[in-house]
């Protein structure tokens, strides 16, 4: 068995094929779209280029490739830990320990020279909502666009490897035609019971209006917190505009208080419903498919992405008309017949339990593992979130 850098075109286009030959008995395997993970590696559209590096590799045996990996790191993920900390991600391999700790041998070296003590695997080079954990638990059901699919086995690759437990990522799911608990009920009632309060979709908005009610809520709600920095106009018109091709403006809905932008509850359709038949490539022919299966394919399926409240407004019964609209107006266009949550961390009970108290169930659970590169040095879990 032979590592070689993946970093000529002929390398490159190995690297991006070994996971449709791995996977190629499974049924539930959606490939991830081949431009998403260009954009990854291209220092021109990645900005975490910008104080970041990367390195991939390939693993041939008898001239056949039988597993590949990246790791990289940037300055803002790796000061954030006690140990400067890079990252591994995109692994694919047989199932052969022997194979699997080569591939981790070339991509932690790399990262010693680049002066990184730890490495979190397996991550994304970029935001933890996409390509972030192991699979542990549930390989049966369609995974979310953009979420990791691997086979069970390389759970023993990675732990017999040394790599240890950081935290467990939690992926929940509610049937939309289950009511909404009593609690939600009546904090609903309560808060029409008050005026000026309201909730709506986002028909009739500018996609301008959009993205300045969009920071609205979010700065009011996160910005200025422990570890969030407040966001930019332009920030939120890049969300919009990254969700506009998907939007369903039915399910993005809005909470005002005389007109003021005070919650959200932002959703859009599982895109994998339709990426099932773009089989990983959205070239011309894939985007006539998307669109073909956008307008006429049968989905059932809507993703959470940011559910949030003013701090202003919180434990007012905001988060109960958010769900009790959903109830009253989502669920009678009869599109959609269960909601998806991607991942909470097991460090964020709270918020845990929000999702819980909504009647969302746990139906899969990812690992981040994390491996340090002194054995002596003492190990902590990811802290909890207060």
């Amino acid at each position: 068995m032979k590592i070689r850098s993946a970093d000529t075109p002929a390398s490159i286009a190995q690297w991006m094929a070994l996971p449709d030959r791995l996977y190629s008995n499974e049924s539930n395997y959606i490939p991830h779209l081949r431009q998403d993970i260009e954009k990854i590696f291209d220092p021109k559209r990645n900005k975490f280029f910008r104080e970041g590096a990367c390195r991939r590799w390939i693993l041939v045996r008898d001239e056949e490739v039988i597993g590949r990996i990246a790791a990289f790191h940037w300055k803002k993920y790796s000061s954030g830990f006690s140990q400067p900390t890079g990252g591994i991600g995109f692994f694919e391999c047989i199932h052969d320990r022997a194979a699997a700790h080569m591939l981790f041998d070339a991509a932690v070296h790399w990262l010693r020279e680049e002066g990184l003590e730890a490495v979190d695997a397996p991550i994304n080079f970029g935001e933890k909502d996409a390509y972030w954990g192991l699979v542990v638990e549930n390989f049966t059901d369609m995974h979310s666009y953009r979420m990791n699919f691997n086979l069970p086995y390389y759970r023993d690759l990675f732990e017999s490897y040394g790599f240890r437990e950081y935290f467990q990522q939690w992926c929940f799911r509610r049937d939309l035609y289950v009511p909404a608990q009593e609690v939600f009920v009546r904090k609903n009632a309560m808060l029409h019971g008050e005026s000026g309060f309201r909730v709506a979709n986002v028909r009739g908005l500018t996609d301008e209006q959009i993205a300045e009610q969009f920071l609205t809520v979010y700065n009011h709600a996160w910005g200025g917190h422990s570890g969030f920095k407040k966001m930019q106009l332009q920030q939120a018109r890049n969300i919009v505009k990254a969700m506009k091709p998907v939007m369903d403006k039915d399910i993005v809905l809005f909470a005002y208080h005389h007109d003021r932008p005070i919650g959200f509850y932002i959703s859009l359709p599982e895109l994998n419903e339709i990426f099932r038949h773009v089989h990983g490539n959205l070239n011309a022919w894939g985007k006539i498919k998307f669109l073909f299966y956008k307008y006429f394919g049968k989905r059932h399926t809507m993703v959470g992405i940011i559910f949030g409240v003013d701090r202003e407004y919180q434990g007012r019964g905001i988060e109960a008309a958010l769900i009790k609209h959903t109830e009253e107006h989502i669920v009678t266009l009869n599109r959609y017949q269960e909601t998806i949550m991607t991942w909470i961390g097991d460090f964020n009970p709270k918020m845990v339990r929000v999702i819980e108290n909504l009647g969302a169930s746990r139906y899969r659970t990812l690992i981040t593992y994390r491996k340090l590169f002194d054995p002596n040095a003492p190990f902590e879990r990811c802290p909890i979130v207060d």
